[in-house]
């Protein structure tokens, strides 16, 4: 009896901390790769391209795959998702700071960072409402503007150096 009890337990703690795990979390851990979150959301938004791509062409088609399309609307819109989440959950919540109206350089520069991620997150909402490319550049220029405004001048490339 005690060690079924004993069981359950370890059973019940692990199913916590493995749940804690999967996503960066809230704690001031200091574990931070800005360029990776930047370079997952370029990801997303290229996979959201090819899947409206994929979904023209699936519904052009003399007989229709179903499924297929099924499938790709289910991707874009999960994609879109992430883009909002990594926006949200780890920049808004945990690396944009409040900055003092009176410190007009800091401010001017935090009103950009939010204005261009607020963009980023709606034209990513507004992908998982169908096929309009002009989306995808929309959601790109977003990226862009907030990159700029968050790295500044050493906006880092594509493998992960700075410029």
């Amino acid at each position: 009896m005690k060690r079924t009890i004993s069981l359950i337990a370890l059973m019940a703690i692990a199913m916590i901390v493995s749940k804690v795990g999967f996503a960066h979390c809230e704690v001031p851990c200091g574990i931070y790769h800005d360029e990776l979150r930047i370079e997952l959301i370029k990801e997303h938004i290229q996979t959201i391209e090819k899947a409206m791509s994929q979904i023209t062409e699936l519904q052009a088609s003399d007989e229709v795959n179903y499924n297929q399309l099924v499938r790709w609307v289910n991707t874009k819109e999960q994609h879109a998702i992430l883009i909002q989440e990594v926006a949200e959950q780890y920049f808004l919540h945990q690396r944009i700071k409040f900055a003092d109206p009176a410190d007009e350089a800091k401010y001017n520069k935090y009103i950009a960072q939010l204005t261009s991620l607020h963009q980023l997150i709606v034209y990513a909402m507004k992908s998982k409402q169908g096929i309009d490319q002009s989306n995808i550049g929309n959601m790109k220029e977003a990226l862009t503007a907030f990159e700029e405004s968050y790295f500044g001048e050493h906006r880092h490339k594509v493998d992960g150096s700075r410029k």
